[in-house]
């Protein structure tokens, strides 16, 4: 069997997984419900916020970091929001299981073969 058939194999079998049908279940419940969709869309954007400033080597602000705080707290008294987001988290953890088993089978993948060419060499 070719690797593309496999891989079509697995994707048909993680649409059909308990993981993946809690999801469309859970996403399908919180999109009936225009309020929590709207905490949730606050609560990544200022997730969002607080990652880019931590990334661009800023000190997040503190109204942000309250604000994240205050909508997180919030979030989590919403079923609909919890159970979205646990359900996105199990697929995440399968998602992210997979591609370990992958790229074991793989152990050269990845590895350092003394071709690449760091910055400085690029410079010169």
């Amino acid at each position: 069997m070719d690797v593309y058939d496999r891989a079509h194999e697995l994707a048909r079998a993680l649409g059909r997984s308990g993981e993946y049908n809690d999801f469309r279940l859970a996403r399908a419940k919180l999109a009936g419900s225009t309020s929590s969709m709207d905490m949730l869309r606050d609560f990544r954007r200022r997730q969002l916020e607080l990652e880019m400033a931590v990334l661009s080597g800023k000190e997040p602000d503190q109204e942000l970091k309250q604000a994240l705080e205050e909508s997180y707290r919030i979030i989590n008294l919403n079923p609909a929001i919890t159970a979205y987001l646990e359900a996105e988290a199990r697929v995440a953890r399968l998602l992210a299981d997979i591609q370990k088993i992958l790229l074991d089978a793989m152990p050269e993948w990845g590895q350092d073969t003394g071709l690449e060419i760091d910055n400085e060499e690029k410079m010169d």
